[in-house]
């Protein structure tokens, strides 16, 4: 696919500060239909060739150094359990308010577990709250089929009386979990490291996911998103949508690109802890969606990050005297600390 952008001669429309510290221009409120994003077939990602896996590596190191997303073609998962998983979805947003809000997320201090509320969120200050709602739930060892320790407890919470609602949402989540882990296999590669580098990271990694729910907007994406601009926290994250239109990339030339579904297709995009340890070789490119549709739109994001623990050291390949590791030193857990306190001061 063509990487090629039509540039519009027009000046900054606006600008946003993100969480990370990043200040980003953008020039349009409207989303290009440009072919920016790769598809990466994945389907030797389960085999033992380590040439065809270095084949997908390098195809997987260009998009993760260009624009920091790619789709994801024949991951070998069964389609099955993303629908179960969306069907769950939708009938957790069809109850009632007052069911919802026995999760309410504000039950869980300094956690991102639980129920979103419709319209909670305004993450880019504009004239109308957030059009979206959601339900996250955090990894769960008892669900991790390479688990050592399946006894650590998890801190989500679930409603009572709502039988499948959790073990249809972890049945994908452990499909995801192992691919995510098989993922990181391929950055390594991808880093021109050794494809066993991040396997220490990942064995008791983070490993959040949520069903979001955007109704249809009307409003003008200059005064309402579905999820305002952001970058993820993460090392990556995958996305499972349906098939509406709706999540936008912001190109490095400051232009929202629409990164339309594609049936049984994966999109994949590199998150901040990622970018931070590559040394800014893989860049965590800001996202966000409006849902124009003209129907309800449903996704599935899981956010996949290494063991909190462990330390953000620059990976070797990305660092030289010509080009030393631009951060500090620290566990992703107190960056991901760091991030939240900033986060939060930044909302109040």
């Amino acid at each position: 696919m063509s990487s090629t952008t039509t540039v519009l001669d027009e000046p900054v429309h606006s600008s946003i500060s993100l969480p990370s510290g990043q200040t980003v221009r953008i020039k349009s409120e409207t989303a290009l239909a440009v072919d920016e994003i790769p598809i990466i077939d994945f389907s030797a990602i389960w085999s033992d060739d380590i040439e065809a896996k270095k084949a997908i590596a390098e195809r997987v190191r260009e998009a993760s150094h260009r624009i920091g997303f790619f789709y994801c073609q024949h991951p070998g998962i069964d389609p099955k359990y993303a629908a179960a998983a969306f069907e769950q979805g939708k009938r957790f947003c069809a109850l009632p308010m007052e069911k919802k809000l026995e999760v309410d997320t504000a039950r869980v201090p300094n956690e991102y577990v639980g129920y979103h509320k419709m319209k909670g969120y305004n993450r880019n200050k504009r004239k109308q709250q957030d059009l979206s709602e959601a339900f996250n739930w955090a990894y769960d060892p008892s669900y991790d089929p390479q688990a050592v320790d399946k006894s650590e407890p998890s801190i989500s919470i679930w409603p009572s009386d709502f039988p499948g609602f959790k073990e249809g949402l972890y049945a994908y989540h452990a499909q995801l979990l192992q691919f995510a882990r098989r993922m990181t296999r391929i950055f390594a590669l991808a880093l021109h490291m050794p494809e066993d580098y991040f396997d220490d990271y990942v064995k008791h990694p983070e490993a959040g996911m949520r069903i979001i729910h955007y109704p249809q907007q009307e409003a003008a994406a200059v005064d309402q998103n579905g999820i305002g601009a952001h970058t993820d926290f993460e090392c990556f994250t995958i996305v499972t949508q349906d098939g509406n239109d709706g999540l936008e990339v912001l190109n490095k030339d400051g232009y929202w690109v629409k990164a339309r579904p594609v049936p049984d297709v994966f999109v994949v995009n590199i998150a901040d802890c990622f970018m931070r340890q590559t040394n800014d070789f893989f860049v965590s490119t800001v996202h966000r969606v409006i849902n124009k549709s003209g129907r309800e739109r449903y996704s599935l994001p899981f956010f996949f990050g290494f063991d909190r623990s462990k330390r953000l050291e620059a990976v070797p390949s990305c660092v030289s005297e010509e080009n030393p590791m631009k951060y500090p030193i620290m566990t992703s857990g107190e960056y991901y600390h760091y991030r939240a306190t900033n986060a939060k001061a930044g909302s109040s």
